[in-house]
């Protein structure tokens, strides 16, 4: 467009220099002089304007030229002041937020998700090199023992025991702790089944010689073993069994004495205080942690693939849920408001400071070349204008001379 705009001037220049001398042989050549030569002026204007702002025309310091990169250090401190106060005070922020429904154009992206990646595709592809890049870009193991450092620090500052009597009592108001005593009967009626000559050799080895001499200790073994899958069998099947409810006793004990019996609190954390210590645990870690970050790679690389199946299915159900429920939508709303309020309330300075900071460290080029990119053609449209403007006014203009 650079190009375009001074070609255009060239040839006002070309046709002036060829109308001029032919303005005598016919009336046509006067008012094609007059276009060329108002078209050169307004031309060259526009030109000296357009350059001002950026440069010294020629390279010439003539005053009041080179505006932006005079002044690049109020100009920072100008945009700043803008983003101050017009994005990044509280109460603009919850101004503009109040009449925003979040929480319903989340949940369209949900359902609608193949139609909005239409419409945010580069968004969302430049977000997934992005992310791509700063996972593969990071020194997995290190990131892995900081994330592993930062979990410990957490679970030491936790308290586990209270937790799990709480979860333990919760379990066993709904009943959900029926089906653990029926696998763990299961369990014990299986080992027990693939260790029955164990058992039998066990009461052999404690019965008498009389018992041994005549037989009698096979029938006694098999006596007790068949004694054992009975009761467990009974066990299984009966609800009420009296050993059942010893056991459902017991589990309430063991709820309340990890909240309230500081003794089996604090076991229970000596024993978590060891698990973290113990080194298994870390390499365990490491390779879950492995597995998240390739996992997260695969998935960001083929975000549709990864949206499939059931994780797709819930994203659905969550965003249906979000157009439908006006009082979900409401809170959700009502927290982000508050979340982006607080966001701008403590860290709008900074950030602004760092935008104000930013632009004053350019030097006089950078600020020049990216401001006149960022406005781009429209500045060499200003010369094109200035050009065909200029020529039309002098037309108009030898056109009235002529005719007074």
């Amino acid at each position: 467009m650079r190009l375009s705009a001074t070609l255009m001037l060239v040839a006002m220049a070309v046709v002036f220099a060829i109308a001029f001398p032919r303005q005598d042989l016919h009336p046509a050549w006067g008012y094609v002089r007059a276009f060329a030569e108002a078209g050169m002026i307004g031309g060259l204007a526009d030109w000296f304007a357009v350059t001002a702002l950026f440069r010294h025309p020629l390279g010439l310091p003539i005053p009041h030229t080179a505006i932006i990169p005079r002044n690049k250090d109020r100009i920072a401190d100008t945009m700043a002041d803008f983003l101050r106060r017009n994005f990044l005070t509280p109460h603009v922020v919850a101004r503009r937020l109040q009449d925003m429904n979040l929480a319903a154009a989340l949940g369209r992206f949900l359902v609608e998700r193949r139609s909005s990646d239409a419409e945010l595709g580069r968004i969302r592809s430049g977000a997934v090199q992005l992310l791509v890049d700063l996972l593969e870009a990071l020194d997995p193991e290190r990131l892995g023992l900081q994330v592993k450092a930062g979990l410990a620090a957490q679970a030491r500052k936790l308290e586990v025991s209270p937790l799990l009597g709480r979860m333990l009592a919760g379990a066993m108001q709904d009943g959900r702790h029926r089906p653990v005593i029926d696998a763990l009967v299961r369990w014990a009626g299986l080992t027990l089944e693939g260790n029955e000559e164990l058992v039998r050799e066990m009461i052999r080895a404690r019965a008498n010689a009389v018992l041994r001499w005549t037989g009698l200790d096979d029938r006694l073994s098999s006596s007790v073993l068949d004694g054992l899958y009975r009761l467990l069998a009974e066990i299984l099947v009966d609800p009420q069994h009296p050993l059942r409810g010893r056991m459902e006793e017991g589990l309430a004990k063991l709820a309340a004495n990890l909240q309230t019996d500081p003794v089996v609190r604090a076991k229970v954390e000596r024993a978590k205080l060891d698990l973290l210590a113990n080194p298994a645990l870390g390499d365990w870690w490491m390779g879950v942690w492995e597995r998240i970050r390739h996992g997260m790679i695969a998935a960001a690389r083929d975000p549709d693939s990864a949206l499939d199946g059931q994780l797709g299915a819930a994203l659905r159900e969550l965003g249906e849920k979000l157009q439908s429920d006006p009082a979900l939508q409401a809170q959700i709303n009502r927290l982000a408001r508050r979340t982006l309020v607080g966001v701008a309330q403590r860290y709008g300075e900074q950030i602004v400071r760092l935008v104000s900071e930013t632009v004053k460290r350019w030097d006089a080029q950078t600020i020049t070349d990216r401001i006149e990119n960022a406005v781009g053609r429209d500045l060499q449209f200003i010369r094109i204008n200035g050009t065909l403007v200029g020529g039309l006014v002098g037309v108009a203009l030898h056109a009235i001379t002529q005719l007074f």
